[in-house]
């Protein structure tokens, strides 16, 4: 106890003198304004949206010498980088799938920066590497993002991204031989492989200005065909629609490769739902037919195309749990759709086909539950899974005898299993070797009332025995947003933060997918206010039930859950010690304007609309951070190459709390280098959580045990 509290003295005293020292550098304020609807806005580092310009790049190095001095005066950064590396350093292999007597699997050996794609024959077969994405660059941050096997498994196309960006470069190899054509395919985004006869159709963007690849707005979705063999130049144009520049157009051809489809969606102008249109390659017309027209505000997937060709599709038409229908070609009009899995009161997450066989992942209380039925939608099986947790995979063909996925839980490293359709019974195929003990730690599941009275369910995490008395490290983690699901999941990243006696909180906000479609939107557009209501009403549950208190409450969020992050630090900054937003989108007034992010309209709104404008303003993390209060301490993650989420957002961001908050706690930003929405490799995922644990601890004035 003596030596405790000496530590902590200690540390506190270490952390004053440290926050003291702390100089942010000089940000020059611009003079720029923007008027919406007739309310002048200030927006003084628009200087700082353009990441190429000299004075951004200088500012940028200024900013991450500050916090890089910081974060290195944390005098056990390096032991949780020691430990967590140690806790990684174990074979994971994915789910794999199963084309023409081989099966694919990527498989990382431990602290490999990108998993290596491997194959084999059968169950039993013997490993041989197909491709090895570390040799990719010196860096180990080009990762490999795509491989999509022909039908027949002579050719695979397979994709490359270059320091996180979402731009993909397309190879074909010759499977025969595991050797790459000269083929290469450039401006693939947002894309599908989709293989027919002798080549594949992909999506892409025109080629953008040089210099402009990472600013570039993405506009005009086309889709093209490849003949393996040929240059790109060759490739033929097979839709766009420039009328429509902010439309996506995605494809998918069936399994016996005679239709293809299209799936168009149109979120550049708010609309949530999606059209879908067909080809029948057996026809001299080769223009798509609608099975729906136009986008509209519900979702159309296809699952897949049955023996005797009748269209398989998932689809929340009235359904906002989901439903599966069966759609003859020959008459494809929706009063002629067939029903054959009626909604339920659990969303359906997942749908897959495979040995004739449908594959309904469902929902309960964010946990998997899986149902197998026949063609005609009668319910045959139930895959027997592990317990509660998170089961995905399930994929095959309309051939396969077996399919592979995987379970996992937050206590619960990832197994991978083959089912038998034929006998429903489940065998384990890949079993984790990790220095960790799951019988040590307790997963539970609570819920608690939000401000309106809504029950919210949170996943609580934390070793066996702890001592409820609100000392206790917690870190509370949310998304809350685009129909996005939190179900359990496991990563040896966590496990750090477990051993030292620390608290997991997972809380399932409004505007995911937890409870279906109208969960999702009672958390966005003018419902987004509830978001924020639930992760503040997490936090206060947390508090109440004594598994922590307000100086030792730190919470998480990326992307969607950057921007919650930091809109819940200027509602109540009182209510947490330490904030950390990643990749967040931060300037809700002008997401729209960069790269893809028109694409969020449906979710958000706009500015340009004056009632979407009054409710973005009002909560935009940029936009009402204020003077005078106390402010957690802060440290904002993003990445040079984020094409997604600019990082423009979380310039802008802090250049403004570094502005106007005046105390004594840090208010800092991680940038990292050839990264994008997320780490680009192994070792900078490593780094990057070892240094939020650290700020975390640290300015909690708790220390490191060592192991």
């Amino acid at each position: 106890m003596i030596k405790t509290t000496v530590f902590f003295l200690i540390s506190v005293l270490m952390l004053s003198a440290l926050s003291a020292q702390l100089r942010y550098p000089v940000s020059p304020k611009g003079t720029h304004t923007d008027n919406y609807h007739g309310i002048s806005v200030s927006d003084p580092y628009r200087w700082l949206e353009n990441d190429q310009s000299d004075s951004t790049k200088e500012w940028v190095v200024a900013e991450n010498k500050v916090t890089v001095a910081y974060l290195s005066a944390i005098p056990f950064r390096d032991s949780i980088k020691k430990r967590m590396s140690a806790l990684l350093n174990y074979a994971r292999y994915t789910v794999p799938l199963e084309n023409n007597g081989f099966i694919y699997y990527y498989k990382n050996d431990g602290l490999q920066n990108q998993s290596v794609l491997y194959r084999q024959k059968g169950s039993n077969g013997k490993p041989e590497l197909v491709i090895d994405p570390n040799t990719f660059s010196t860096d180990g941050t080009s990762q490999l993002t795509a491989f999509e096997l022909s039908k027949d498994g002579r050719y695979a196309a397979w994709g490359i991204s270059r320091g996180g960006s979402d731009w993909h470069t397309y190879y074909v190899m010759d499977m025969s031989t595991k050797t790459n054509l000269a083929d290469s395919i450039m401006w693939a985004k947002v894309s599908y492989i989709a293989w027919q006869k002798n080549g594949f159709y992909y999506s892409r963007y025109p080629e953008p200005k040089k210099g402009d690849e990472l600013s570039s707005k993405n506009e005009n979705h086309q889709v093209w065909y490849h003949i393996v063999g040929t240059a790109q130049s060759a490739d033929k144009l097979v839709f766009e629609d420039t009328a429509n520049l902010q439309r996506f157009h995605l494809t998918y051809v069936s399994d016996n490769e005679r239709y293809l489809f299209l799936n168009v969606s149109d979120r550049g102008k708010g609309i949530e739902g999606n059209a879908l249109l067909y080809s029948d390659s057996r026809s001299d017309d080769k223009t798509f037919l609608p099975v729906v027209k136009e986008p509209g505000q519900y979702t159309y997937d296809l699952i897949e195309v049955t023996a005797d060709n009748k269209f398989l599709l998932e689809t929340n038409d009235h359904a906002p749990n989901s439903k599966v229908v069966v759609i003859d070609p020959a008459s494809p009009a929706v009063n002629n759709w067939k029903t054959i899995i009626a909604e339920k009161e659990e969303p359906i997450e997942s749908v897959s086909y495979a040995g004739e066989r449908l594959f309904v992942r469902y929902l309960k209380d964010v946990t998997s539950r899986v149902y197998i039925y026949d063609a005609g939608g009668k319910r045959i099986n139930e895959v027997v899974l592990p317990g509660l947790g998170t089961a995905a995979g399930f994929e095959g063909n309309n051939n396969s005898t077996e399919v592979f996925y995987s379970f996992t839980s937050f206590n619960f490293p990832t197994r991978i299993y083959k089912y038998d359709i034929v006998n429903g019974k489940s065998i384990l195929f890949k079993k984790p070797d990790i220095d960790f003990d799951p019988k040590q730690y307790v997963t539970a599941q609570e819920f608690y009332s939000s401000k309106d009275g809504t029950k919210i369910p949170v996943f609580i995490v934390h070793k066996k025995g702890l001592n409820r008395d609100g000392n206790n490290p917690a870190l509370l983690y949310a998304y809350g947003g685009f129909n996005v699901t939190l179900s359990p999941w496991f990563s040896a990243s966590l496990v750090p933060w477990l051993e030292q006696g620390g608290v997991f909180a997972v809380a399932n906000l409004r505007g995911g997918g937890e409870y279906g479609e109208k969960w999702h939107e009672a958390g966005m557009l003018d419902k987004k206010q509830n978001v924020f209501d639930d992760f503040i009403a997490a936090a206060e549950y947390l508090v109440a039930k004594k598994y922590t208190s307000v100086s030792k409450l730190a919470i998480r969020g990326g992307s969607n859950g950057g921007l919650l992050i930091g809109a819940v630090i200027n509602q109540r900054p009182d209510l947490f010690r330490v904030a950390i937003p990643e990749v967040g989108v931060m300037d809700m007034l002008r997401f729209h304007k960069f790269t893809i992010g028109w694409n969020w309209q449906p979710e958000y709104g706009s500015s340009d609309n004056e009632k979407d404008f009054k409710n973005l303003y009002g909560y935009s993390p940029l936009h009402n951070i204020k003077e005078g209060i106390a402010y957690p301490a802060t440290l904002v993650i993003t990445a040079d190459h984020d094409d997604r989420v600019v990082p423009a957002h979380s310039f802008k961001y802090i250049a403004v709390l570094q502005d106007k908050y005046k105390g004594k706690n840090p208010v800092l930003i991680r940038i990292d280098t050839n990264s994008g929405h997320g780490s680009s490799n192994m070792m900078k995922n490593i780094d990057l959580n070892a240094d939020i644990y650290s700020f975390v601890l640290y300015n909690m004035g708790i220390g490191w045990k060592m192991r």
